[in-house]
């Protein structure tokens, strides 16, 4: 492992809004009507928070090695992901520094996740068991 997560890119569109929703179960509008989102004072669709964090997630994991290394994984969300209706959509970079190797080997990380240049989610972090 490296002191650093290298920056990885994730492109979401709405067709993988539409199948997050399917296997959430979260059919909230704002996250496939533009006209019902703008009505509550979005840009337009949104991701999923849990679908941005979800992102998150897997780039801890890859860097991590292994899914069952991560012991502790918190975000707050602290502003929306907005999703073009295009074949593009948008894109997440998500990045991290590592700040602390415990002595019993775990890794404590600082994430950024950001879309568009912009931070998407605030005090996030993990904590991974060392391989």
């Amino acid at each position: 492992m490296t002191d650093t997560l290298a920056p990885q890119t994730y492109r979401v569109t709405r067709a993988d809004l539409i199948r997050y929703a399917g296997a959430s179960g979260d059919f909230n509008v704002i996250h496939w009507s533009d006209r019902l989102a703008t009505t509550v004072g979005l840009p337009g669709v949104i991701a999923h928070g849990m679908f941005t964090m979800a992102l998150v997630g897997r780039a801890v994991t890859t860097w991590a090695g292994a899914p069952d290394a991560v012991v502790e994984f918190s975000v707050r969300f602290s502003r929306p992901v907005p999703v073009p209706d295009t074949d593009q959509g948008t894109q997440v970079e998500v990045s991290g520094v590592v700040k602390e190797v415990t002595e019993d080997g775990l890794i404590r990380i600082a994430i950024t996740a950001t879309c568009g240049g912009e931070k998407v989610l605030s005090m996030a972090s993990a904590t991974v068991r060392k391989r």
